[in-house]
């Protein structure tokens, strides 16, 4: 399962099977940390997840921020939750390129706007996910 994290929503992608392609899931509503860590684990269950992979919010020049700080604060309150690994992902631009295309596909502000997240948690997963199959060429 891939997460990227923001103070509204958080978007949400988990991979097929055979962790080749990450698809999208609904963006979660934030509304209080336990009531997401929960939906969270409820999504963990209903996923089967063995492995929860979460966008770290990384500066341009690599160094971390309060946004950073604020993904592995998350990220080990969720594997406390869920009792699964969770790894941080540097996400650097990838809500960027949600955005952008989503513009490229002529999409509505207010679509946008809800696909930003789901996409971006998609990007996030893609990313590791082609990492991991790369690593295993290897």
């Amino acid at each position: 399962m891939g997460l990227d994290l923001g103070a509204r929503r958080i978007g949400v992608a988990v991979s097929d099977p055979l962790r080749i392609i990450a698809q999208g899931l609904p963006t979660l509503e934030v509304h209080g940390r336990k009531a997401v860590l929960a939906a969270l684990a409820s999504l963990v269950e209903e996923q089967d997840v063995a492995r929860i992979v979460v966008g770290l919010p990384l500066r341009l020049s690599g160094e971390e921020g309060p946004e950073a700080l604020a993904a592995r604060t998350f990220a080990a309150q969720l594997a406390g939750r869920v009792h699964l690994p969770v790894e941080l992902w540097d996400e650097r631009l990838t809500t960027v390129q949600a955005e952008r295309t989503l513009l490229e596909g002529n999409t509505r502000r207010k679509r946008r706007r809800q696909e930003r997240d789901r996409l971006a948690a998609i990007l996030i997963l893609q990313g590791w996910l082609d990492a991991q199959a790369f690593a295993g060429a290897g």
